[in-house]
């Protein structure tokens, strides 16, 4: 019993190491924290179950009950009995969680914050692990496949990372799973009796046995190179050398991108590049369009009480045909075709496409790149935009807005109206909807209404920095405090009109900065921006631009979204540079940040990698090449031994020898003829050595214990029946082989290469395909001498490390202080 306390405390807690790499998914500790109260339930279950002898199928009962049981105290629904025992209501309870755990695994990215519902699925899952684990390794004594549940714990951070998962966590794990295997180990061992060295020393109490030592620097020599191969080889990671090129490869903007291209948090750094004093350029971008509008990368579409979040995008591969949105509007929109090719910097990584909407076409793209005709992004889940280059056809559409009041209504049951028109309840936000649509009589007057009123009229302004309020609510502190910068303006008018009943959302992207070299324009960190999009029917989505001119570099207005500080409405402009005489000169200048990172594990689009991608495409057909070649390589090794056995040719040797007049003579001297015996019994043995092999090769039987006559007897009788040349061959090679092992003199003259080559034909042509294929490209006895020598070779290094372990334990403190106890 004692021992198998031992084991279940070290399974529960090899768990919990194992949960380490969920330290990436969340924001603070508090899941450890649960968890470790839930894996301490399941192994105090599992300890009392055991303690009462109870079979294996009532322990498993006993610690999902303490699972339970923690789980009620953890996550209480209110109407358990003594706050632990549960009721239906509980079960009641935890199907709720694990629905909404599902909406806010598409709602929140890494990290996530600690909700009750994704701690909740944490918790169970690793409740579960622990279980798992304690069976196998406790119960059935096969800690080896303990392995596998945590590995699904480890699967998680995978599943959402792309581009790597810290390496620290890993390290964890495995520390983990290798106290499982060793304290096994040792309990089978004590249970087994005293351990002894392989020279048959005993080993003392306190003295680690060689053999587990060198488990030790096996599994620790494992670890490091688990940890190091990802790093190193290309398609993993991205390969070591581009991870010394490319720095860390997170954070935002400029910084990197990494992760996955899910839900990314597009507001989260839009704040922390507002400050940034250096200038990073971000996207070269040419058109044949004369005044463009702002070019777009991602959208935010789902809006909660503490604002707008990204969803995971879903779509089709961008080198198929993409929908063409010309002739799906009301008429008096304005369509025109444009050209455009973008360069994105070697600044810029992230799982996003910058375009302009409603792209139609695209080249030099490959089909890891999806196209989301809802949200009108280009992601991957694969690849980032790091130092891509392409080109796409796109149509830009605009409006009047005489057009736009024809807009009829969405009506209520309208899919996108229900999705696009959730607001949060916020009382001064419906009471100030109220008042500003009051009279409006079509969506774009209600638009408008809202649109206008973010002007220097109504006291709003442009600062880098907000303030904050009393009001507990941050749309209800900026409505306030009339102070921010893009994306509070661009959140806000979107909320509003969602208030109002009408579609919108918020997007991002850059505006088309100052830098300007005819029809190609440089984008740095200093024009990224966030705008307003409403939807309206039969027209599509609308930019509306809501940030105060001054504060946007490069800003772009429209007819039907005019400047509301201007005297009057302004034609579009695509660049409006401050003069030194402008009083807006000294005004913050809006310098809106890239993106950050953030993953939503429920996006997976399938996609593969293109012949661009370099280093992929060449170090992955290095590596296929490199596989087939290794492949070869015990084929190649059976073909030279083959032909270095078959090479050495017995015959005579003729010398001259002038005192002998008995021999031949040979141009009119005598000659001695001798036979070399010792090249005649090399001879035979390496034929022999081929037969064994080529009998193990395909599969018959070989008996080391007879002699080389009773072998070719076996085999003439068995294998190679029917056939007269080929059993006289095999006798004539056994009659070589006995006599160069027992004989005076060996047997010479007869050729054993042809009698080799008859014999394997014979075996070759009664084998199965199976078994000539495994004999041509994996021979069996190439492969058992490469396994025996691989044997014997770990028994040196197993021996010499004990002797010399031996050897310094002579001097070790350690046994000094034990003799000296013994006295």
């Amino acid at each position: 019993m004692t021992a198998h306390r031992n084991l279940g405390f070290v399974a529960a807690m090899a768990t919990l190491l194992a949960s380490a790499p969920l330290s990436a998914i969340f924001e603070r500790w508090t899941w450890l924290i649960q968890s470790a109260v839930v894996v301490a339930a399941v192994a105090a279950a599992a300890m009392v179950t055991r303690l009462l002898r109870v079979p294996l199928w009532g322990q498993v009962l006993g610690m999902l009950a303490g699972l339970l049981l923690a789980l009620n105290w953890l996550f209480p629904a209110g109407s358990g009995l003594a706050a632990v025992v549960p009721t239906p209501a509980t079960f009641t309870h935890f199907g709720e969680l694990l629905t909404t755990s599902l909406e806010d695994m598409r709602s929140y990215g890494v990290k996530v914050p600690d909700t009750d519902p994704l701690l909740f699925i944490a918790v169970l899952g690793i409740g579960s692990v622990a279980v798992l684990v304690d069976v196998l390794a406790v119960g059935l004594r096969k800690p080896a496949l303990a392995g596998l549940p945590m590995l699904a714990i480890y699967s998680v951070p995978v599943a959402i990372y792309v581009d790597s998962v810290p390496a620290v966590p890993f390290v964890v794990g495995a520390t983990g799973y290798l106290w499982l295997l060793v304290t096994d180990h040792i309990d089978r061992v004590r249970r087994f009796g005293r351990r002894f060295t392989g020279e048959g020393r005993d080993v003392s109490v306190w003295e680690a046995s060689p053999l587990a030592a060198a488990g030790r620097r096996l599994a620790v020599v494992g670890v490091a190179v688990a940890v190091a191969l990802p790093l190193a080889v290309p398609g993993m990671s991205h390969g070591l050398l581009t991870r010394l090129s490319t720095g860390t490869g997170a954070g935002a903007g400029g910084d990197g991108q990494g992760g996955s291209p899910g839900r990314i948090d597009l507001f989260a750094s839009l704040s922390g590049q507002l400050t940034q004093g250096q200038v990073t350029d971000f996207v070269k971008v040419t058109t044949n369009e004369e005044s463009p509008f702002y070019l777009r990368y991602g959208v935010a579409d789902d809006l909660r009480s503490d604002g707008f979040r990204v969803r995971s995008p879903s779509g089709r591969p961008v080198n198929q045909e993409l929908p063409d949105p010309r002739g799906q509007v009301l008429p008096g929109v304005e369509q025109r075709q444009y050209r455009a090719t973008i360069e994105v910097t070697r600044n810029l990584t992230m799982p996003l496409l910058p375009t302009y909407a409603e792209p139609i076409r695209t080249e030099e793209l490959s089909g890891a790149w999806f196209y989301d005709r809802d949200l009108q992004v280009l992601f991957s889940n694969r690849e980032n935009s790091r130092g891509k280059q392409y080109s796409f056809d796109y149509v830009r559409s605009t409006y009047t807005p005489q057009v736009l009041r024809q807009a009829r209504p969405l009506p209520a049951e309208n899919d996108l109206r229900r999705r696009y028109t959730v607001t949060p309840e916020v009382r001064e936000v419906e009471e100030l909807v109220t008042q500003l649509t009051q009279g409006a009589r079509t969506d774009y007057d209600k638009v408008r209404a809202v649109y206008d009123h973010f002007s220097a009229d109504n006291g709003f302004t442009y600062q880098l920095t907000t303030e904050s309020g009393t009001s507990g609510e941050e749309i209800v502190d900026f409505l306030n405090n009339k102070v921010g910068f893009c994306q509070q303006y661009a959140a806000a008018m979107a909320w509003l009109v969602r208030a109002a009943g009408i579609p919108a959302r918020v997007a991002f992207g850059f505006t088309n900065g100052s830098d300007r070299d005819g029809n190609t324009y440089t984008l740095t960190n200093r024009n990224l921006h966030a705008w307003t999009e409403v939807y309206f029917d039969r027209i599509g989505w609308v930019p509306f631009d809501a940030t105060p001119t001054y504060g946007v570099q490069g800003w772009t207005r429209s007819e039907w979204a005019p400047d509301t500080d201007a005297p009057e409405p302004t034609a579009p402009e695509a660049d409006a540079p401050v003069t030194p005489d402008d009083p807006a000169a000294s005004a913050p200048v809006d310098t809106p940040g890239g993106v950050e990172e953030d993953v939503d594990q429920g996006f997976d689009p399938a996609g593969a990698a293109p012949a661009e991608e370099s280093p992929r495409w060449p170090w992955w057909t290095l590596a296929v090449l490199a596989s087939f070649a290794l492949l070869a390589v015990p084929a190649l090794r059976r073909m030279l031994v083959r032909r270095h056995r078959g090479r050495p040719v017995v015959g005579p040797t003729v010398r001259t020898d002038p005192a002998s007049l008995d021999g031949p003579v040979e141009g009119g001297r005598p000659v001695l003829v001798e036979i070399d015996d010792d090249r005649a019994r090399a001879h035979a043995h390496a034929a022999w050595e081929e037969l064994m092999d080529t009998l193990v090769d395909y599969r018959v039987r070989v008996d080391l214990s007879e002699t080389p006559r009773v072998t070719a007897e076996r085999l003439a009788a068995d294998a190679l029946t029917g056939d007269e040349s080929a059993t006289s061959a095999v006798r004539l090679l056994g009659r070589a082989e006995e006599r160069a092992r027992y004989a005076r003199s060996p047997l010479t003259g007869e050729p054993l290469p042809p009698a080799l080559d008859t014999v394997r034909g014979v075996l070759a042509g009664r084998a199965d395909r199976r078994t000539r294929v495994v004999a041509a490209v994996l021979p069996p006895s190439v492969l058992m001498r490469w396994r025996m020598g691989l044997a014997e070779s770990s028994s040196r290094v197993v021996a010499g490390s004990g002797r010399l372990r031996s050897r310094l334990l002579r001097w070790n403190p350690r046994r000094l202080l034990a003799g000296r106890a013994g006295r």
